[in-house]
């Protein structure tokens, strides 16, 4: 299906608000009918139905295809969050005695998800690095229901060999699941590359605005339904019709955007990695990077965010040289028009500061849609006051 159509037309049926180029907000909660028996059809079914919207709303409709399509997928489910998301996908999947295999070094709360939360309700969880696919063969039990893929991940920028791993799950009968926050549908494919869920925050490259949070999960219609029609139906994660339309919104210029932000981060990252107070550069595309071959094989592109180490790693020095931006905001999350850092040394108190420990060395970058050069001199001038 063309980008194009699915970004500009794909769900927009103009003729039923009055031809208005921009879909509108149905900021309803509840949905009339003119008969008993059309409402019986609708609570018999309201993953096809428009009910009341903490299922189904004709704004978040609109969006559902646009994402489904985008992904390749036949469905889509919309969530308040990326982590509810997550969340509420894993919840549906899993049950006591079952078992996962994840990725280590994940979103936070994800590996939350895994290590504390599920575990209180009897599921088990195996963290593996990934980076060969054999890790998840040799981490594999009789009782694994799903592997969960985060490719890359969002500090290391580790890859796993996607199709690898989705044809040793199929062959076992097991779930595969992918974080693609990182790609969006335009830089990674994993539908295509054989995986059976794929989450994404909307918050990040989606909206693009830092204005709205959102989450989406796409796939088949089949497991997508058994999804809603439980957990999701009772947890109550929905998404409002006004972040659904910020949503829209969004996605008209997802691929100006997401590609401006490749392009400036390509740019930033060989400067970066130039300039004699710079120990390492992470991003997927680099030359130097060691999965670089893996990246270009199954990724089109890489986003903005990508990670580096001082020479001087000092708890101080790291701190000092964050602390002396002037234009690039210290703040977590990435996607939007604003650039941003966050450091490793963020989540760590300096006398638990590991100066050996390279998780604790990395500043996190992203590159948003400012002038390249603009970001270059403010990196400048941060690293000569460090």
């Amino acid at each position: 299906m063309n980008l194009s159509f699915i970004l500009n037309e794909l769900g927009e049926d103009r003729e039923n608000y009055f031809n208005a180029i921009s879909p509108p907000i149905v900021q309803s909660s509840n949905f009339a009918f003119e008969t008993v028996d059309n409402l019986r059809h609708a609570l018999a079914d309201e993953f096809e139905a428009t009910l009341y919207s903490r299922g189904q709303n004709p704004t978040l409709n609109i969006l559902r295809k646009k994402l489904a399509a985008l992904d390749g997928a036949e469905d889509a489910l919309l969530f308040n969050s990326g982590i509810a998301a997550v969340s509420v996908t894993a919840i549906a999947l899993l049950k006591a005695g079952d078992h996962v295999i994840a990725i280590e070094n994940s979103y936070g709360w994800t590996e939350r998800l895994f290590k504390h939360l599920l575990h209180k309700f009897g599921v088990t969880t195996t963290f593996v690095k990934g980076t060969d696919y054999r890790d998840f063969e040799n981490a594999a039990q009789t009782n694994t229901r799903l592997i969960y893929l985060e490719s890359p991940s969002t500090l290391t920028y580790q890859l796993q060999d996607i199709q690898e791993v989705t044809a040793f799950a199929k062959k076992h009968g097991i779930i595969t699941m992918i974080d693609n926050s990182y790609c969006t549908p335009l830089f990674q494919q994993p539908i295509a590359l054989g995986v059976d869920l794929v989450v994404q925050s909307a918050t990040k490259y989606i909206g693009g605005h830092s204005d709205v949070m959102a989450g989406v999960v796409t796939g088949s219609r089949q497991m997508l339904k058994k999804i809603f029609e439980n957990e999701f139906m009772n947890l109550g994660p929905a998404l409002s019709p006004h972040a659904a339309w910020l949503l829209l919104r969004g996605l008209r210029t997802l691929p100006l955007r997401l590609n401006r932000s490749f392009e400036s981060a390509k740019i930033i990252t060989q400067w970066l990695a130039a300039h004699s107070a710079v120990k390492e550069v992470l991003w997927p595309f680099s030359n130097t990077f060691a999965q670089t071959d893996l990246a270009q094989k199954q990724m089109q592109g890489s986003g903005g965010l990508f990670s580096f180490c001082l020479k001087d790693s000092t708890f101080e020095k790291i701190e000092n040289f964050c602390n002396s931006l002037q234009h690039i905001l210290l703040a977590v999350s990435w996607g939007g028009h604003e650039s941003l850092v966050c450091p490793a040394i963020a989540s760590v108190a300096a006398a638990n500061y590991e100066v050996k420990n390279p998780l604790h060395q990395y500043i996190r970058v992203y590159i948003g849609l400012e002038d390249p050069q603009y970001l270059i001199d403010d990196f400048k001038q941060a690293l000569e006051k460090a």
